[in-house]
């Protein structure tokens, strides 16, 4: 009997640009691949989506919380003080509720789409329904740092840095205990009785480590070298890369300024997609800059772009709503950003050192591992002031540390292919589910078998 392979690829993906950008390569490489590729997203999405040729199913039951529409929909959210306030308030309204959801819209989803892999970012929550309900393999791409918890580490969302100290590593495990069992236990515990409302076994597991627990395979955007060392890293992760959004857009116009030539130090400014207060980071960074030799680019999101042209009109000054980093990149010296984990990984494979200033959606996990590892500086708040950030800038211009730390991890970044490796996985899980299944039809039909031969001998 010919083994057959599935080739039906269903992608999802939380709703907000860094979970769904990275894994428009994946999708565009598969899709090359020979692999039939469906996409359940945001209807936010469904213009790119459509535009790599893939069909695409929008969210129906499940809510869809984005960057438009998050204070509408959550208008509690704003109101929410401190770190571990505002992150309860996201794991459980951005992510752990919205896990039933994305299972009632997949099951819908399956029936015109049978799909034989789910590949989906790790922040969608859909990912134990569709592997313990649903029966279908599951492989997860880490859009974000390592979010496993370890028993070398301090907990996760805290932007704490490794310690190599008696007293730090103690330190470390009383927070884990604090912040995971005590000031996370709220989030965790709404997590726990969604799932045993539907008889997913889940073993009190902390949300950061569910989903890798309850996926086939997890491959970790990024390399080694800019994660954590961990002795207790699970089976299931692998490191591909960094895995970085589609470059080949049809209809993209390419863009260039003749000021990058122009200026003999270039800096790069963004707060992400998501952020739309300017006065966080934008302002003060065209402030600390704007009477520098420096040329500055400054990247809006789409948010508020026109107010600041009128508030700096300086010839050194050029602001955008977008831009494609991949292009203005390799002009830049520094690049000045919140922390969104995929513009640090293509400011990195472009040799480019940071200055980073975020705290809330993940980002002070990325920023400090920014600075643990020489990257650049991270300035540990959300609204820097501009002497801090001009004195920052400054300094890694003036010391070659930085740059030359970045090119090393630069070098690292290079030796992987992301795409080439998330397709060898794919066929990995897609035939150890077909070689599980057919033996599981075969232990079916000999049994058949024997319960029909046992019947014809009492017959006789």
């Amino acid at each position: 009997m010919k083994l057959s392979t599935g080739r039906r690829i269903l992608f999802a993906n939380v709703p907000a640009d860094g979970h769904f950008n990275p894994l428009t390569s994946l999708a565009a490489h598969l899709r090359e691949e020979g692999y039939e590729i469906a996409w359940y997203s945001s209807e936010l999405y469904e213009g790119k989506i459509r535009q790599l040729g893939i069909r695409f199913f929008p969210f129906r039951e499940a809510l869809d919380i984005n960057a438009q529409n998050i204070d509408s929909l959550l208008p509690d959210r704003s109101k929410k003080k401190g770190k571990i306030s505002q992150l309860n308030f996201d794991m459980q309204e951005f992510f752990i509720k919205r896990g039933p959801e994305y299972y009632r819209d997949l099951k819908a989803v399956y029936a015109e789409f049978p799909f034989d892999l789910l590949i989906a970012d790790c922040g969608f929550m859909g990912i134990p329904y569709v592997r313990e309900k649903m029966q279908v393999p599951v492989l997860t791409i880490g859009i974000v740092p390592l979010i496993e918890t370890s028993k070398q580490l301090p907990p996760m969302g805290l932007g704490m840095t490794p310690s190599s100290t008696r007293l730090g590593k103690l330190l470390h495990r009383f927070l884990r205990f604090l912040v995971l069992d005590y000031l996370f236990r709220p989030s965790f515990r709404l997590m726990h009785a969604l799932m045993d409302e539907h008889g997913i076994q889940h073993g009190n597991q902390y949300l950061f480590d569910m989903c890798i627990a309850k996926s086939d395979l997890y491959l970790q955007s990024g390399t080694p070298g800019f994660e954590y060392d961990r002795p207790d890293l699970s089976e299931q992760i692998r490191y591909i890369g960094p895995v970085l959004p589609l470059k080949n857009w049809k209809n993209r116009e390419p863009w260039y300024d003749s000021r990058l030539s122009s200026y003999e130090r270039v800096v790069l400014i963004t707060q992400g997609t998501f952020e739309k207060d300017s006065s966080k980071l934008l302002e003060p960074a065209i402030d600390a800059l704007k009477e520098s030799n420096c040329l500055v680019v400054v990247t809006t999101g789409g948010f508020g772009r026109e107010a600041l042209i009128r508030k700096y009109s300086a010839p050194n000054i050029i602001i955008e709503n977008f831009i494609p980093f991949d292009e203005v990149l390799p002009y830049t010296d520094v690049y000045i950003s919140n922390g969104g984990y995929g513009g640090v990984l293509l400011a990195i494979q472009n040799g480019v050192p940071m200055v980073v200033a975020g705290i809330h959606e993940g980002k002070s996990e990325i920023n400090a591992r920014v600075d643990y590892f020489g990257l650049g500086i991270n300035l540990k708040t959300e609204r820097p002031k501009p002497g801090k950030i001009r004195a920052a800038v400054e300094k890694i211009l003036n010391q070659d540390s930085y740059r030359q730390r970045v090119k090393e991890m630069s070098r690292e970044f290079m030796q992987y292919k992301p795409q080439a490796l998330t397709a060898l996985y794919v066929r990995e899980l897609l035939l150890k589910n077909s070689l599980t299944i057919n033996h599981k039809n075969n232990q079916h039909e000999k049994k058949s078998n024997s319960t029909a031969a046992a019947g014809s001998d009492y017959r006789i």
